[in-house]
């Protein structure tokens, strides 16, 4: 999936940070909404990262209740966040 074609489609925008707090608890909510709906498991795990980007994607568990190998690969991308966020980059 595109990550700049997932933004324009669910914030209207290239960039986010140009909306108001209303516009974009509205995407916020359009996002969540396509998340929830969305049947194919790349698609959802896609949208379910971005979800976490903007510090809005449930748990894991919550999110994967009945695929263990999403909730398995989020729980991944979560701890891979966290050292990147903590540790930084190899550059630094």
């Amino acid at each position: 999936m595109d990550l700049d074609a997932l933004i324009r489609h669910f914030f209207e925008t290239d960039d986010p940070a140009t909306l108001t707090e209303g516009e974009f608890a509205l995407a916020l909510e359009r996002l969540r909404i396509g998340f929830g709906v969305e049947r194919e498991p790349g698609r959802r795990f896609a949208l379910w990262t971005l979800l976490h980007a903007f510090d809005a994607a449930p748990l894991p568990a919550e999110a994967f209740a009945k695929e263990p190998q999403l909730k398995a690969a989020a729980e991944d991308y979560l701890g891979a966040a966290f050292r990147l966020e903590r540790f930084g980059g190899a550059d630094e």
